[in-house]
């Protein structure tokens, strides 16, 4: 049987046909975004004018690619499925617009957008955990504090929401989309009883009146002596 035998260029022509095929053969990358619900939008807008943030996601969110939790604990990159955008301003939207129809308000704002904005209810929000896997089901760890228009602590709490899905990435997106949904909900009930004040007034920055100055009258000019005059008699 005889050998075959290939010259160096033919080598190299083959290698970047099989380097192409394989990049031919690479699934694209697919994007997506948590599901927002269908929250209800403000009627009576008889709520409290609220502030959400600072809100933190763990370190390991903080990245494009979705991560997966594997059977043993461990955290994977999945290499063709990314988030669309931020995470974190996904969640901070998707918590605002829940807690505008729950609350029944259309006076929200999210951390740091407060310029002008006075209110009655800050909610400070860290999340340490947000995943799922094929096998994991998605669970949701986080604590939260209320804050009173004064800065005054007014309660907090620790809290960890879990929820089965069927496997797919669609399946976990949408699972760890309602726990944030339930998370909204607790934070709503948690705000209606809370005791809310009304929100203090923006404070105007004071504008001292200007110092009137005496004014400076010119320098009196010296006292010449009269001048002895000569009486010439004739």
């Amino acid at each position: 049987m005889k050998s075959l035998h290939f010259s160096p260029p033919l080598l190299l022509l083959l290698a970047a046909l099989t380097l192409q095929g394989c990049a031919v053969l690479q699934p694209p990358a697919q994007f997506y975004q948590l599901e927002q619900g269908a929250p209800e939008l403000p009627q009576d807008d008889k709520g409290p004018a609220l502030l959400l943030g600072p809100l933190k996601l763990a370190d390991y969110l903080l990245r494009e690619n979705l991560v997966q939790r594997e059977l043993d604990d461990s955290l994977s990159l999945s290499q063709q499925t990314r988030w669309a955008g931020s995470l974190q301003d996904d969640v901070g939207q998707l918590l605002l617009r829940q807690l505008a129809g729950q609350l029944d308000t259309s006076r929200v704002a999210l951390y740091p957008d407060r310029v002008g904005f006075a209110s009655q209810v800050q909610v400070v929000l860290n999340i340490s955990r947000l995943d799922s896997g094929a096998q994991q089901p998605a669970v949701l760890e986080a604590q939260w504090r209320l804050l009173d228009s004064a800065g005054v602590s007014r309660g907090s709490r620790v809290v960890r929401l879990q929820a089965t899905h069927g496997g797919t990435v669609i399946e976990q997106i949408r699972a760890q989309s309602q726990l944030l949904q339930q998370l909204a909900g607790e934070l709503s009930r948690a705000i209606k009883a809370m005791p809310v004040a009304e929100a203090a007034p923006a404070r105007k920055p004071v504008v001292s009146a200007p110092v009137r100055r005496p004014e400076s009258k010119p320098p009196a000019l010296p006292v010449q002596p009269a001048r002895q005059m000569e009486v010439f008699r004739f």
